[in-house]
């Protein structure tokens, strides 16, 4: 797929408190000409805040969730900030959405979880119906009522009293699962993939088409947007600096979920890596987080981030830039922003 590939910077979670640097790291790529940049949520601090806060500061930069947990918000709640963000933002807004896991959503939430496939679908159609705005919402699916039937009595269909900056706010999809992509490429305008590699490129490429020809839209892979997360770790010592990233992939493999209910485990399954996942899962239960780490080969790193010296990286990069995905999503601090633009530019 010959294309121009984008830039994009995502803040990350926040530990105890904001990252540091923050916002310079985000003016950085602004002044740069990134595309995009992200913020995310699961059970600390949430995606919306940091985003207005960091993208007052900025003049061009697209400010996107990468994601806003479904299960934190109604949609209507979710549509009242994505049009309260539109217009602060100048029409510089993407909505990134996601179902999460059932750990977070039932045990922070204190939401069910069940059919997330066919919860996202409602979900998403509410948002956009709030969104255009042509008529008061009155919807009910299996999901969500709106009015709510039963409760008083006195709800009623209503209609956003704000109109929208935009009538088509762009809505991303966080997934990983086949059936989870297809929907993304049938009801969403962008995919937010975690843990990509290139080696399963012509299997995404498979999910993204089923929805494509779902979506009633033609020529829809033409303006669909994959925003990727690419870590990028430059180092002489490639094992090294292979341990920096053997951690988080233990912890997502191993540590997120339950045994037999771990998205992120499934992911690096299909790549053919069932037997670690199922080793450093093993481990990371158990509590041997430094052994989980450590099982994890090389090869298992270099199928989704890129490491090493310089000029490994370059070679490398040549399958990612052939990849489906259209924006790299990298951090760091602001010094090495510009570097890792000339790694994936070339």
């Amino acid at each position: 797929m010959a294309k121009n590939i984008s830039l994009g910077y995502g803040s990350g979670y926040w530990g105890s408190g904001p990252p540091a640097n923050a916002l310079e790291a985000i003016q950085e790529a602004d002044r740069l000409g990134f595309d995009s940049v992200w913020t995310a949520e699961a059970y600390g601090s949430d995606a919306l805040t940091p985003l207005a806060w960091w993208g007052s500061q900025t003049k061009n930069i697209r400010l996107g969730t990468s994601i806003m947990q479904m299960g934190a918000r109604t949609p209507a709640a979710t549509a009242m900030a994505a049009m309260t963000m539109d217009h602060l933002s100048g029409g510089r807004f993407i909505l990134g959405l996601g179902a999460s896991g059932p750990q977070v959503v039932e045990g922070w939430y204190g939401q069910p979880y069940e059919k997330p496939l066919a919860r996202t679908r409602e979900y998403v159609d509410i948002i956009r119906s709030i969104v255009r705005r042509d008529k008061p919402v009155n919807y009910h699916g299996k999901f969500y009522n709106m009015p709510i039937e039963g409760g008083t009595g006195l709800g009623k269909p209503l209609k956003s009293t704000v109109h929208p900056f935009r009538p088509d706010i762009p809505i991303f999809l966080g997934a990983e699962g086949p059936k989870n992509v297809a929907l993304s490429a049938e009801i969403c305008d962008g995919w937010l993939p975690l843990f990509f590699s290139p080696k399963e490129d012509a299997y995404y490429r498979q999910c993204l088409n089923e929805g494509f020809a779902k979506s009633g839209e033609a020529n829809k892979a033409d303006r669909f947007e994959i925003a990727a997360t690419v870590s990028i770790i430059v180092g002489d010592d490639v094992e090294k600096c292979a341990n920096m990233m053997r951690p988080m992939l233990a912890l997502y493999a191993g540590g997120m979920g339950a045994r037999g209910t771990n998205f992120h485990f499934e992911v690096f399954a299909r790549m053919g890596y069932e037997d670690v996942a199922l080793k450093v899962q093993d481990l990371y239960l158990a509590g041997k987080k430094d052994e989980a780490a450590a099982s994890i080969p090389l090869s298992m790193v270099e199928d989704v981030a890129l490491v090493g010296p310089i000029e490994k990286i370059r070679d490398d990069m040549a399958k990612w830039r052939e990849s489906c995905i259209t924006t790299f999503l990298v951090s760091g601090p602001a010094q090495v922003l510009s570097k890792y633009a000339e790694i994936i530019h070339g």
